[in-house]
């Protein structure tokens, strides 16, 4: 679709926009669902290979990693491919991916069976992100936001489950279960989403006003989201151990881990409605402040007043992404949508594989408590970062008026 609003769209547009919209948000579930419960198979796979925090930090570092670092490549391949193909293609590569985790007999194999996974999983984010925007146009803020949102019940619901399953089958079993899930989102994407077409062919026919992908806006904007991102996997990273010091049991981690992707799912929204009201600058010094504090406070209390305060800090981790997220179009012209998502994508993912790293040597050396107080430190060096991108900003002139 153009940059016309859906409502003004004929009904067999408004329902390709809808199932656009379905698809890839079941897509997305998957995707940052196999992500984020690694999280609860950190201190298993620590258990059974016995793996210092770096070493661990590295296997999470491999998946993100993979996956950070194709993103651009699949968008110039959506250039040439249906995004279509793509979406199916790396769905079922990041399914066997860890049905191969599942049957590796040591570390190294576990290493590049996530990386084999990661590397499927690269093809969702820039993708799906620019088939959403481009088939809801002008009115695309609030779909990508449901869109987004859509990542956020992955992320509660798949390690929750995966928790459960722990109790009851091994974690290789478990891998393989989930495997399969991942074959069926994949059929599910061949059968039910429209063509996403290739990305060269909708290019804007008329000029932009606005920023191009490397304008200083953009600039800033991917500097608080590769920031944002590091705080919020370093957190996690360390979240499990921190839990489990306090005499947390493996089922009371998960359900931990799932209070905080509830909250973040939240998140989305509330930051999001907030952001509307208040302005981006307003929103990510409140979230961004209220995640310093919180990160503080967790650490500091006991396990079930820490665990109280998890959803609360779930919507402060994730409430600045549901704001980044939505200005990705707003400062990049139409036709370098996917280059622009892809960009961002690539920033904050790399992030997340290279920041727990950094803070898993940090625990090495300092202990996971002060690791995790570097995190809240990150987030308070946010705040002049959004000073300095609300100037490129529409919204903050509506919000001031």
């Amino acid at each position: 679709m153009s940059e016309s609003t859906v409502a003004d769209a004929p009904q067999s547009d408004r329902a390709r926009a809808a199932r656009t919209l379905t698809v890839t948000g079941l897509n997305h579930a998957l995707h940052d669902g196999y992500t984020d419960l690694i999280y609860v198979l950190l201190p298993v796979w620590q258990t059974e290979f016995a793996l210092s925090y770096g070493l661990l930090a590295l296997l999470r570092g491999l998946y993100a990693g993979t996956m950070a670092g194709l993103q651009i490549p699949v968008g110039r391949i959506a250039e040439r491919i249906d995004g279509k193909i793509i979406l199916i293609a790396g769905t079922a590569l990041s399914a066997l991916g860890y049905f191969l985790a599942g049957l590796s007999g040591g570390v190294i194999g576990l290493g590049l069976a996530l990386a084999l996974s990661g590397a499927g999983s690269s093809t969702q984010h820039p993708i799906a992100s620019a088939a959403v925007s481009r088939a809801y146009g002008s009115a695309a803020r609030g779909p990508l936001g449901i869109y987004n949102f859509t990542g956020d019940l992955g992320k509660a619901a798949i390690p929750a489950l995966t928790s459960v399953l722990l109790v009851i089958m091994s974690w290789r079993h478990t891998l393989l279960l989930l495997a399969v899930a991942g074959l069926l989102v994949a059929i599910c994407i061949a059968l039910w989403m429209p063509s996403v077409g290739k990305g060269s062919s909708q290019r804007s026919k008329t000029a932009s006003s606005r920023a191009s992908v490397g304008g200083r806006g953009f600039r800033w904007l991917l500097a608080i989201g590769i920031l944002d991102t590091a705080v919020r996997m370093g957190f996690l990273t360390f979240l499990p151990f921190l839990l489990r010091d306090k005499g947390a049991s493996l089922p009371t981690n998960g359900f931990a881990l799932a209070l905080v992707f509830i909250g973040g799912a939240a998140g989305k929204f509330t930051c999001g409605w907030l952001g509307e009201r208040v302005g981006t600058l307003r929103t990510v010094l409140i979230t961004e402040g209220g995640t310093a504090v919180l990160i503080v406070a967790v650490l500091a209390l006991p396990l079930t007043p820490a665990i109280v305060l998890l959803p609360l800090l779930g919507v402060m981790l994730n409430g600045t992404s549901s704001v980044l997220y939505g200005t990705v179009p707003e400062l990049t012209p139409p036709h370098q949508t996917e280059r622009a998502f892809a960009l961002f994508y690539t920033g904050t993912i790399g992030s997340g594989a290279i920041a727990p790293v950094i803070y898993g040597l940090l625990g090495d050396t300092l202990g996971p408590t002060l690791a995790t107080a570097a995190t809240a430190i990150t987030a308070l060096a946010i705040c002049p970062l959004a000073i300095a991108l609300a100037r490129h900003l529409a919204d903050e002139a509506s919000a001031g008026a």
